[in-house]
């Protein structure tokens, strides 16, 4: 079996269940070692994910930030404010500019008045940006596709209903401990 199909066995994963509950014991921790060994795999698995992410976008000479501002440019009739752009992407407007800036620079984006208000300026998905998203598309949901195929479309499904229940936790890392997680993100 060569490494790039091997599965993980759970004894091997890193971290453990065993380190999980000796750092639990360490601190004297009245928590569920189990989930602590979740999160901490999903952390991991996020990294993981982020690395490659940045590689993969690279090959086509984005980051994952200004894909996902071209993106959702294109979702959403090729012109929107910055700060829509912010709300959307779950970023500060500091990030949006610098990314606008960027895209810009390369002929991807530009900026024009509004055409609900000409006070403000809008960023507007140029030809060459939405043929940067033509061209990529087939490889890039090809990846996208193949990166969860070990998974059927069952599994899929029950996946979708735990990465959004476990996403409304995500809350506790930045807000207040004990507080409530926002209604449920739809799988969709």
């Amino acid at each position: 079996m060569n490494n790039n199909n091997k599965i993980i066995n759970d004894i091997d994963a890193i971290p453990s269940l065993v380190q999980s509950k000796r750092q639990i014991d360490r601190y004297n921790l009245d928590v569920d070692a189990q989930a602590i060994l979740v999160a901490s795999r999903l952390m991991a698995a996020g990294a993981k994910l982020g690395h490659a992410s940045e590689i993969h976008f690279s090959k086509f000479g984005l980051s994952t930030g200004r894909y996902r501002l071209l993106a959702d440019l294109e979702d959403n009739e090729g012109e929107e404010l910055p700060s829509q752009l912010a709300e959307h992407l779950g970023i500060t407007r500091a990030t949006v500019t610098g990314l606008i800036d960027n895209l810009e620079r390369d002929g991807l984006v530009s900026r024009r008045s509004s055409s609900d208000d000409g006070r403000q300026r809008s960023v507007i998905l140029t030809e060459e940006g939405a043929k940067k998203l033509r061209e990529m598309a087939p490889e890039h949901f090809a990846r996208l596709e193949a990166m969860v195929g070990l998974l059927n479309i069952e599994e899929r499904s029950v996946f979708l209903d735990l990465l959004g229940r476990v996403t409304q936790g995500i809350s506790a890392l930045t807000g207040e401990l004990g507080s409530k997680p926002k209604e449920n993100i739809s799988n969709e």
